[in-house]
């Protein structure tokens, strides 16, 4: 699939349409087209020529999101970092960023292909940081990766729709690695 880059003001509307379509959803998943392109500052004819309609939007929001995160995982260097320093740094990027994608990332509709490609691209990417922290030691040896993983993913939401807004995100992605590797017990 070739993919024709929009021009600049394009992609500012377009970015624009899905921050306000994010907003809108999260109050009201019903919101209009219409409602969503007055909260954008665009005209509704903008909106329908970048989407067919809600579905096609939604879509959009889901790839962006993911390929946000993919980039934000591949940024902490998985394959080579440290595994816990990857894992911290792509924490705190993901802490940042999931806010702003709290109704799209809740999928309320079925992913697109294109975005499950790239969300199973981003769990891959998880599944092997996971097996070298194991690999290292920072993990038992008999660890289950995937089961890591969904606890991980528990935390990170959790902590992400919880966390006030000002929380800083590298004290959060400490305090989540730490129960994540220790637990609440004491020590």
């Amino acid at each position: 699939m070739t993919v024709r880059r929009l021009r600049a003001d394009a992609e500012r509307s377009v970015r624009a349409i899905m921050a306000a379509a994010e907003r809108l959803f999260r109050e009201n998943p019903s919101a209009t087209m219409e409602q969503i392109a007055e909260a954008a500052g665009v005209a509704r004819a903008t909106i329908h020529r970048r989407f067919a309609n809600r579905e096609a939007l939604i879509e959009a929001m889901e790839l962006a999101a993911w390929r946000e995160l993919d980039a934000i995982v591949e940024a902490a260097r998985p394959q080579t970092a440290p595994p816990l320093v990857a894992l911290h740094q792509a924490t705190a990027a993901i802490l940042e960023v999931k806010p702003g994608w709290r109704f799209t990332l809740a999928g309320p509709v079925p992913m697109g292909a294109e975005a499950r490609q790239v969300q199973e691209s981003v769990m891959g990417k998880c599944d092997a940081v996971f097996a070298r922290a194991r690999d290292t030691g920072l993990l038992r040896p008999e660890a289950d990766v995937a089961w890591v993983r969904q606890a991980y993913l528990a935390l990170l939401t959790e902590t992400a729709h919880t966390a006030p807004d000002d929380a800083d995100p590298d004290a959060l992605a400490a305090r989540l690695l730490d129960t994540l590797l220790y637990g609440v017990a004491a020590r």
